[in-house]
């Protein structure tokens, strides 16, 4: 019996065979484009999904208004499912976009008919969805309170209402109304979460609308065996051509040169279908992309740089097979968070504190990039990732690795009772002490037991004992939203390239979202939400510094790395540029079958 999938790819292909015929023959031999994802995927919707994996996928099934021109460096927006950039008022209050004619979802039976055309009317329920309390968007934050008249939403939600900040004029025409200017606000509708849907369709699928994603983005799905392959295939009805402000005849960079020259005026995407494994193992990853499994591969594991790299260049054998290395500096900060909330390293009593600032204390970053990253990362000295809007390389974390130091305030607040085990004891309201057992959860990868490994050390070198607890990022992600997890290792790579973007995770209003340490400090609050009113310049950048301070003096984080990625590809992989926002190249991206063929017979 066919599967649904199968009747629904039936479905386009009868849907577009003309527009499939008017393009010519098909390639002699496909073009496929071999990748993967690092964690599983969770459900496919741009309104509810937050984790990397998910959303690599969902910017290539989904359009939001605006993207990123691919060759443009510092980073610049374009229009995408807008034609353009809008026309913006001079008060900096009024948006005005022109919908892009002719784009259309792809087929689903909820259309009850053929592919509909995409309107103003669709980006406005796209966008409302991330009121929907139903749906408990992560993206919420974006938008609540900013929208003109969007209280209407929060105080009482309704589909039916609506309200003069989100408007499509007409057809093609949508307009949006700020309630006060929003330095950010372009960036966020260039976001996956804004990337438009059917309401169609979200209505015949209730709760599930995430295993059913119709979209308009360059490719549809095709297959998917959840946490284990997914399968792209090329949207036949795609509209996007591709264009950059960044030509043949004025790119500097000879790369972007012949990227241009390839790309520009093209209908993307440039291959036929993206086969995608979940390989969660990073042993598996790098035997894959040697093996030829893999197009290319994006920030070597560290355990794993021994095999590729020596001297900080690709190993002889491996670029005689004509692959290449690349340096990237992510705008990524890999940090440790720890959950104000909780009973055991939680609060803003001195001796909590006392303890959050002994565990930053005892973090040997020194050991973490030499040994864990192979030299590729830097000490991160605050939330910010170099190349961020708002960065200061001048800045230096108040809070260094002293473990001495560490000891030494444990011992002064309260910690100086000890086990017969030789570990620290809590002191206990009313007094008295009780044993103290940090436990931090870990991926359930090679890595992360590394990772254990370094913190265990760093811990009970000031007498502290740790537990690990061990689960799939996505599962400890969906605990911490929940303020279930005491302390976990994780990294922000930005959604926008600008300083509001990293500074927002420790916003007490975030708590239950990206905000997973559920820091509430009113003085880092006011100083936030009078920062992400200005501009880029010296008055934002002393909130930024101020923000630090509160930051290193309450530990509810401890800023760890920021990576620099080392990235090869394979040589018949073309239009191959990494950027420093957006997570997949996907579109963009070309294959010579011929080269990988030769490749493969001499292996």
């Amino acid at each position: 019996m066919p599967t649904r999938r199968t009747l629904l790819a039936s479905l386009l292909l009868t849907a577009f065979a003309p527009l499939a015929a008017a393009q010519g023959p098909a390639h002699n031999a496909p073009k496929v484009l071999h990748m993967f994802l690092s964690t599983s995927e969770t459900g496919l919707d741009p309104a509810v999904a937050s984790d990397i994996a998910t959303l690599s996928l969902l910017e290539n099934l989904f359009d939001p208004l605006l993207r990123y021109d691919y060759l443009a460096r510092p980073v610049k927006l374009q229009g995408n499912g807008a034609k353009d950039l809008p026309e913006i008022s001079a008060d900096g209050l009024t948006y005005t976009f022109h919908i892009r004619p002719g784009m259309h979802f792809t087929p689903d039976p909820a259309f009850k008919g053929p592919p509909r055309e995409v309107t103003a009317a669709d980006y406005v329920y796209s966008i409302q969805r991330l009121y929907d309390p139903a749906l408990k968007s992560p993206w919420s934050y974006l938008f609540q309170g900013k929208l003109l008249g969007d209280a209407a939403w929060t105080d009482k939600f309704s589909y039916a209402t609506g309200i003069p900040g989100l408007q499509a004029v007409d057809r093609y025409t949508l307009r949006i109304r700020l309630v006060e200017p929003d330095n950010d606000f372009l960036f966020y509708l260039a976001m996956p979460a804004t990337g438009v849907v059917a309401r169609e369709v979200i209505e015949a699928y209730p709760g599930q609308a995430g295993n059913h994603p119709v979209g308009t983005g360059p490719f549809m799905l095709g297959d998917w065996k959840r946490s284990d392959r997914i399968v792209l295939v090329a949207n036949p009805a795609s509209t996007a051509v591709f264009h950059s402000s960044v030509t043949a005849d004025t790119a500097t960079d000879p790369a972007d040169r012949a990227i241009a020259r390839a790309l520009e005026g093209q209908k993307l995407p440039r291959v036929d279908r993206v086969e995608v494994k979940i390989a969660e193992e990073f042993q598996g990853r790098m035997l894959g992309f040697l093996n030829g499994e893999y197009d290319y591969l994006e920030q070597v594991p560290e355990s794993m740089t021994d095999m590729v790299i020596k001297h900080g260049k690709l190993k002889p054998a491996l670029a005689a097979r004509g692959m290449q290395l690349y340096r990237f500096p992510v705008l990524q900060t890999y940090y440790m968070w720890m959950n104000m909330e909780d009973p055991v390293l939680g609060g803003y009593s001195k001796e909590k504190v006392a303890l959050r600032r002994a565990i930053s204390l005892s973090y040997n970053s020194a050991e973490d990039i030499a040994l864990l990253k192979q030299g590729f990362a830097i000490k991160a000295e605050s939330p910010l990732a170099p190349g961020v809007l708002g960065y200061d390389p001048n800045y230096r974390s108040p809070v260094p690795y002293d473990p001495a130091l560490a000891n030494a305030l444990l011992d002064r607040y309260g910690y100086d009772k000890r086990d017969p085990d030789g570990f620290r004891r809590m002191p206990r309201p009313g007094g008295g002490t009780v044993p103290l057992t940090l436990q931090m959860s870990s991926e359930a990868t090679i890595g992360g037991r590394l990772r254990d490994e370094l913190w265990r050390k760093c811990l009970n070198a000031v007498g502290l004992r740790v537990v690990f607890k061990s689960d799939k990022k996505t599962e400890i992600i969906k605990a911490s939203r929940l303020g279930k997890v005491q302390m976990f290792e994780s990294n922000w790579v930005a959604d926008f390239p600008d300083g509001d973007n990293f500074y927002q995770l420790l916003y007490g209003p975030n708590a239950g979202r990206a905000n997973y340490a559920r820091f509430n400090l009113p003085a880092y609050n006011e100083r936030y939400e009078r920062a992400h009113q200005l501009k880029d310049g010296p008055a934002r950048q002393q909130l930024y510094f101020e923000m630090n301070q509160l930051i290193h003096a309450y530990n509810p984080w401890v800023p760890l790395t920021n990576v620099l990625s080392a990235d090869i590809r394979q040589p018949w992989l073309k239009n191959y540029k990494r950027h420093p926002v957006e997570f997949t190249q996907w579109r963009y991206l070309d294959v010579d079958v011929a080269e990988r063929a030769r490749a493969a017979r001499g292996k």
